[in-house]
């Protein structure tokens, strides 16, 4: 399918058959776009008779701090390595504002929210995280990639008790030498302890996404598809 705009955002859409039942809006890493993770969706395919809907939107570009100021596709603005320090807050509210719109678009498709997951690689996942905790309606599940929960007060006082018990599939590489493993642990434990459901993998890998973690999120999938 070709790119196509959608609220300012620009996407890339995989369906893997007919009619898809299950939607699933992907946000890529800090520098990358949205056809970061098309590659995947074979791998991540039910099969034509468990139809899926993939969009991959393209984050705005905007200068990153941590990159010299170079202008770049990103979510919000990175200060430092201190993921938990001086959070870009608007920019993180102006993307979860972008990919709730998406939300609403999908729903106007006729897919039900329930029906709708967030997913996302390293600033993409936090993006991910932050918007479906908030979210008014209860969405079907969130995939966080190498990644963290940014902003967690604002996150504990705004959360939709609609996804209080929403399913979180969580995975870090040991070896990130990106985010750190022991930010991914964290905010796992901050989740944990607010009582969400959090399905968590580690594998030895750096900042990336391996075969055996694709296979670990199709089964998160297709758990999803027949709930």
């Amino acid at each position: 399918m070709q790119d196509q705009t959608a609220n300012a955002l620009t996407v890339v859409e995989k369906e893997t058959g007919a009619d898809p039942q299950l939607s699933i809006i992907w946000m890529h890493g800090l520098g990358a776009d949205a056809n970061d993770f098309v590659p995947a969706v074979p791998a991540l395919s039910l099969g034509p008779d468990r139809p899926l809907r993939f969009i991959f939107p393209n984050a705005p570009l905007r200068p990153v701090t941590i990159n010299g100021g170079m202008v770049m596709p990103a979510w919000f603005d990175v200060h430092g390595i201190d993921m938990e320090s001086r959070v870009d807050e608007a920019g993180v509210r102006e993307s979860a504002a972008a990919i709730d719109r998406l939300v609403g678009q999908e729903i106007d498709r006729g897919v039900p929210a329930h029906r709708i997951l967030l997913a996302g690689f390293s600033q993409g996942g936090a993006v991910a995280l932050f918007s479906a905790l908030r979210y008014p309606q209860a969405l079907g599940g969130v995939i966080a990639l190498s990644t963290y929960l940014p902003a967690k007060a604002q996150v504990d006082t705004e959360a939709s008790e609609a996804n209080r018990h929403i399913p979180i599939f969580m995975a870090h590489g040991q070896f990130d030498n990106v985010l750190p493993f022991t930010l991914g642990e964290q905010s796992r434990d901050w989740l944990t302890k607010t009582g969400y459901p959090v399905e968590w993998k580690s594998y030895p890998m750096e900042h990336s996404v391996i075969p055996r973690e694709l296979a670990d999120i199709r089964g998160f999938l297709s758990a999803r598809f027949d709930a």
